[in-house]
This record gives C-alpha cells, structure tokens and sequence, in this order.
C-alpha cells in the first residue's frame, strides 16, 4: 500500500489544492484549514450550508494566499491580518481566538458569497483540542470539523462508485463520483475495500499516525466540488445503505464517539510524531490494528 494523493485545503471548505509533499504539523498537514470563513458574529460556515464555496480556488504563495473566483476575480491575502483584530469564532463545540481580516479581503468572501462575511486566521497561540475522548493531553487541530487528517482508500470509492453503478446502472449519465467530494487529506492506494477499518496505528514514509475514528459523513458529500452545487442525495444515500456505524461497528461504534446511524466513510488521525512528511509514494505499514 503506498500514499496515492496528498491534499490540503487551507481555507477550510474552500477548494483544495493537490500536492506531491507536505509536512506534518501538530494540528495537522501545514497550511491546512488554517483559515475559515465566519459570519460577523464568528461562527463558522462551510459547504453545508453556501456550496458555492467549493468553487473557490485557492493556492498558497511566498507571503499568504491567493483566492480565485470566476465571478469576482483574483484576491491575495497577506498571511497576517495587517489591520486585523483578535475576535472568538466558534467552529462546532470549539470556542478559540482568531485573527480577522478586516476590509477588502473579508469583503471580496462577502461579494462572491453572497453574504456578510470574514476571513480569520489560526494563530498560533491558538489551542483547540480534539474532542476529549480521544485528546492525550496535547492532541490539538486546527479549523478542521475535528482531527487533523482525514485518510480515505482508494478500494473505498471504488466498492462506492461499482454500488452506485449497480443502482443507477439505467440511468443514461455517469454517476461515479470523485474522491474530492470526501475532501481527505491522504489517499492510500492498494488496500482492499475499507480495510481502514480496522487500523489503529499507521506508519506513512516516517510519520506515525493514530487512527482515531471513523468519519461520519454529511451532506457535504453531496456537493459537485467543480461547480459549487448540490447534486441531488449522492453519494450519501449509498454510503447510507451498508455503512451505518451500528452495521460497520456494531459492538463498538459508542467507543468510537459515533451514534447508530452515524454514516461512516474515511478515518480521523492524529500525528504520533509530527516534525515529518508525507509524500505521495509513501508507502503505508499499519503498525496496530482495532477489533471490527
């Protein structure tokens, strides 16, 4: 099994951006969800509630972002507020400073969007942990829904993708879906059709990962990530129909901080030794293995 794809979207629910090489952070790969668009109370948005995020493009440059938008143009963002100020934005349960962008920047997002907007940034000296079940003490993420990486396996889409094809196999268009539409951060290639399931502990290249949980899936899935829409109830039906956590866990799924018909697809990590890299070519060992 070796690492097929390595992605980070550094504005969280923006688009992503492909890469050959990424090294690993406390909160998880660098650059990654480090910015998130709030409303000007601080609470958070995504794809959820405006898919047209998704359309977004974003690319990092030598001194911050740049963002793209068919509509509107270009935009680039200092990686500091210049003028910013320091305001609590809440993402889910977590409550943590972040630094706002005021003006232009804040008002390119709310033009495009449609909506009264901002961008924050992540500071450093920001700590949010990861949920307390599964947080050793220092185990923090950055704007992301929860843990730091999120990896999917390629025999995963596939066995999604051969059920949608059966399901939908008189339709007269091509139902498959992408692997962006589940945003992971690694993509393993070569494993058999969610063995994820039963990893505890990874090793990728150099950098160890714990395999924390198991991704319950919304319907974000449900978003065309190269136009920015809703497209109709899949995958999520699908997934739906064989991968209920009380189907995939049925004597665990509690201990894995999932509800019964929780929709799992892709696993949560945290870095056992951040300080290293990812690379597409890693091959991936599983070091410890959990009980399906």
């Amino acid at each position: 099994m070796q690492i097929s794809e390595v992605n980070i979207y550094p504005i969280k629910s923006l688009k992503g951006i492909s890469l050959q090489s990424s090294p690993v952070e406390k909160r998880g790969l660098r650059f990654d969800r480090r910015w998130m668009l709030t409303d000007r109370d601080g609470t958070f948005f995504t794809q959820r509630e405006v898919p047209k995020m998704a359309a977004i493009t974003v690319e990092v440059t030598s001194d911050g972002l740049r963002v793209i938008s068919a509509e509107a143009g270009d935009m680039n963002i200092p990686s500091e507020p210049d003028l910013g100020s320091r305001q609590n934005v809440t993402v889910w349960q977590s409550n943590v400073p972040g630094e706002v962008y005021n003006g232009e920047v804040s008002e390119w997002f709310s033009d495009v969007l449609g909506r009264s907007c901002q961008l924050v940034l992540m500071p450093e000296t920001s700590e949010r942990h990861v949920s307390e079940r599964f947080d050793r003490g220092d185990d923090i993420v950055s704007f992301a829904d929860g843990y730091p990486l999120l990896l999917i396996g390629e025999g995963s889409l596939a066995e999604v993708n051969e059920r949608l094809e059966e399901t939908y196999k008189d339709a007269d268009k091509n139902v498959r879906v992408p692997m962006n539409r589940f945003r992971p951060n690694l993509v393993v290639q070569g494993s058999d059709p969610f063995e994820e399931d039963g990893w505890s502990k990874i090793r990728v290249g150099e950098a160890i990962f714990w395999v924390v949980k198991p991704c319950a899936r919304c319907v974000m899935t449900t978003v065309d990530q190269t136009r920015g829409e809703f497209d109709g109830k899949e995958p999520l039906k699908t997934i739906a129909s064989f991968r209920m956590a009380k189907d995939v866990f049925p004597d665990s799924f509690e201990s894995l901080g999932q509800t019964a018909n929780a929709v799992l697809f892709g696993e949560n990590l945290i870095p056992e030794n951040p300080g290293t890299s990812v690379n597409v070519g890693d091959e991936v060992e599983v070091i410890e293995t959990r009980k399906l």
